[in-house]
């Protein structure tokens, strides 16, 4: 197995996609993800309104959307607390926190990272150098980012020589991993044509494909995710919140999908779906 610069290739995280409280409701999402164990990935996707930047969706704000403080980083401050105590950085990063940014307003972009300041002691962090790949810091949290050439501004390019970087971005197609790029952020259309919605039997060439773009991004020096695979009943879109052309149609048509990409070493896979996910990932 490749030596990646942080020891991901062995795990598969769970990524609870969209994990956050949208216009008031499921605000239980985050405690639902927690409930599946560690390691696990969480999606927060930020927006900003009114000189703060607040986890949302939809762009019809009210004001009353949470912030990543107090949903996210002061939830999970028990957790991090207790490994730190442990010492244990063979187990970390225990939780990884994918922003997904609505919004890429410059200031949007310093304020998160003032956030992540407030926080870096608990954040898996690289010095920059150059674009060489440093050795990470191993801490609780890891932190990813989008693959958008503005948020690489302010969270690498404006960091001083010397300093620690707190998030890492998302490689463009077919690049290798730099010191800040790290990662590829992938549509499931790119294994089957058309996406979820319009996936037939998963067949022999799937899996082959899907092993190999795999590969392909380890060889690269990159985590890989997939994003979002579920597969349930229509009706429950509406009912949970979970966006319609993601899904398969049935849950043993995702289990499948979710069942190949666990063996091919997917780093990253999103689902909607966490309690059906993690009883895969378990066995």
């Amino acid at each position: 197995m490749l030596l990646l610069q942080l020891a991901l290739a062995s795990r598969v995280f769970l990524d609870a996609h969209n994990c956050y409280t949208e216009n008031g409701r499921w605000a239980d999402r985050i405690e639902r993800a927690l409930q599946q164990g560690l390691p696990i990935a969480i999606e927060q996707d930020l927006a900003w309104f009114q000189g703060k930047s607040i986890l949302t969706h939809e762009k019809n704000f009210t004001g009353a959307e949470p912030g990543m403080k107090e949903y996210f980083f002061e939830r999970v401050r028990p957790i991090v607390e207790n490994e730190l105590r442990s010492g244990d950085k063979e187990r970390w990063p225990v939780i990884v926190l994918n922003l997904d940014f609505k919004s890429d307003e410059p200031e949007h972009h310093r304020a998160v990272w003032q956030l992540l300041g407030k926080y870096e002691s608990w954040l898996t962090t690289a010095k920059k150098n150059g674009a060489k790949p440093e050795k990470l810091d191993k801490k609780p949290i890891l932190v990813l980012t989008g693959m958008n050439d503005v948020q690489e501004q302010t969270f690498h390019t404006a960091v001083p020589d010397g300093a620690r970087l707190r998030v890492f971005g998302a490689a463009h197609p077919g690049a290798g991993a730099t010191n800040y790029r790290r990662w590829s952020n992938n549509t499931w259309s790119v294994v089957e044509e058309g996406g979820q919605n319009k996936a037939g039997d998963w067949t022999k060439a799937d899996r082959e494909k899907l092993e190999q773009l795999v590969k392909d991004a380890h060889k690269r020096k990159l985590w890989i995710r997939f994003y979002t695979l579920n597969g349930h009943a229509p009706e429950l879109s509406a009912t949970n919140g979970w966006t319609r052309s993601y899904n398969f149609g049935s849950l043993t048509a995702v289990q499948e999908r979710w069942r190949a990409a666990i063996k091919a070493g997917v780093d990253f896979i999103a689902t909607d779906q966490y309690e059906d996910f993690a009883p895969e990932l378990r066995k």
